[in-house]
């Protein structure tokens, strides 16, 4: 199975390459906007500021064939800064523009817990998944098992303006924080699966299982 990677210079290329590998995945870079507009599934990494990624995006003209090939049924996984950038917009650095492929909107994290004491942002570690409404069976976290921990590293988190767009949460300062996503074809983790052992790459096998786009 056939896999491409954007590539805009916003994220750990080889970690997410050696994930896809070991998944049974031949994996394909997509720097060029044909590139991008020829694959079949679309693995968006990033890590780093969302106004920086999305201008990085811009920059190497990959908005439009993403935005196509979201609209035309491609199979979409968007992983840490990728998943923020599939929202609406952003507050980092100032309001920013996103994709707009998940109605809502990134802020940062409260420097306050729930009970109004100081917390570590970013966020970091090891947490567990917590399901939300939407039934998890025919999405990619389907084989994760309950109470299955994935690795986080971020500061601002997303929220979905639709509830039933989350597939899964986690509790950070005594606060559920959304950790997935899902609209359609496009898929969102705030975790890094290629960092959460077999638990995340069970996300990734159940990503490559699903029916490539037709070219």
């Amino acid at each position: 199975m056939t896999v491409t990677v954007l590539d805009y210079g916003r994220s750990n290329l080889l970690s997410v390459r050696r994930a896809l590998e070991h998944c049974g995945a031949q994996v394909c870079f997509a720097r060029t906007p044909q590139q991008a507009a020829a694959a079949q599934r679309l693995v968006l990494p990033g890590v780093g500021a969302f106004k920086d990624g999305m201008q990085a995006l811009a920059s190497r003209g990959l908005v439009a064939p993403l935005l196509e090939q979201a609209r035309r049924g491609t199979p979409v996984l968007a992983i840490c800064l990728g998943m923020q950038m599939l929202f609406s917009e952003s507050d980092e650095g100032g309001r920013c523009a996103g994709l707009g492929l998940v109605p809502g909107r990134v802020q940062r994290l409260p420097a306050l817990d729930a009970s109004g004491a100081p917390q570590r942002v970013p966020h970091i570690g090891w947490y567990a998944l917590t399901p939300c409404a939407v039934p998890l069976a025919g999405t990619v976290l389907a084989d994760v098992p309950a109470g299955g921990q994935m690795y986080f590293v971020h500061s601002y988190e997303a929220k979905p303006a639709q509830p039933l767009a989350r597939l899964a949460d986690t509790e950070y300062g005594g606060r559920r924080v959304c950790a997935a996503v899902q609209c359609g074809c496009v898929t969102g983790v705030q975790f890094h699966p290629e960092k959460s052992g077999e638990a995340g790459l069970s996300i990734l096998r159940r990503f490559l299982a699903q029916p490539a786009a037709q070219t």
